[in-house]
């Protein structure tokens, strides 16, 4: 018992724990820190994402509105008018003019929306993998804040060891505490989740 007392309570082991102790205490606030400004980039850029896509989602249905008016218009006059049959016709969109190739009958199908709806869901699902990837940043961080409290209380163990005798069992205990909060640490910063950028 006297020898792990003697062990526990040897300067350079101290030493040693403060310094190995700091040095993981930095690197889990460093990295915490990227993970913090990743998960803020990725959640601006699904904002931007969404907007854009809000916003070319009512563009889309401008058009689509707009494909509805000159496909009525050129229906009514195709028999009578055909001067402005053919004018309206000229402006028909591409993907109605794809639609009507396909199938006269069915001109308003699954394709003809999805094409229509093609740049805003694109920008919807761009903004979504943001979003997911910006949890994931948030779970890091998280995660290497727990790091960072795990090291921090065994820096705070290792300093109250620090200023007891050397044979005194209070200092073993703190240097004892101060190792277990290391393995923790430790075994918690090899666990942190990594994050697949997109």
């Amino acid at each position: 018992m006297k020898k792990i007392v003697s062990f526990l309570g040897n300067e350079i082991l101290l030493g040693l724990l403060i310094t190995v102790l700091s040095v993981f205490t930095a690197i889990a606030s460093y990295y915490g820190a990227l993970a913090d400004g990743n998960q803020n980039d990725a959640e601006i850029q699904g904002m931007q994402a969404l907007n854009d896509g809000n916003a070319e989602y009512l563009t889309e249905n401008q058009n689509i509105s707009q494909d509805y008016n000159y496909y009525d218009n050129w229906y009514i006059n195709q028999d009578t008018n055909l001067e402005a049959a053919d004018y309206y016709q000229f402006n028909f969109s591409q993907e109605l003019q794809d639609a009507i190739a396909r199938d006269p009958n069915t001109v308003w199908d699954d394709q003809y929306y999805t094409e229509m709806s093609a740049v805003s869901t694109e920008l919807f699902d761009a903004s979504e993998a943001n979003f997911i990837l910006a949890a994931d940043w948030n779970a890091r961080g998280d995660h290497l804040q727990l790091v960072l409290t795990f090291m921090a209380i065994g820096l705070a163990f290792a300093g109250w060891a620090s200023i007891n005798k050397e044979e005194s069992k209070l200092r073993a205990f703190f240097s004892l505490l101060s190792i277990i909060m290391f393995v923790v640490g430790l075994i918690s910063y090899l666990s942190t989740p990594v994050v697949a950028t997109l």
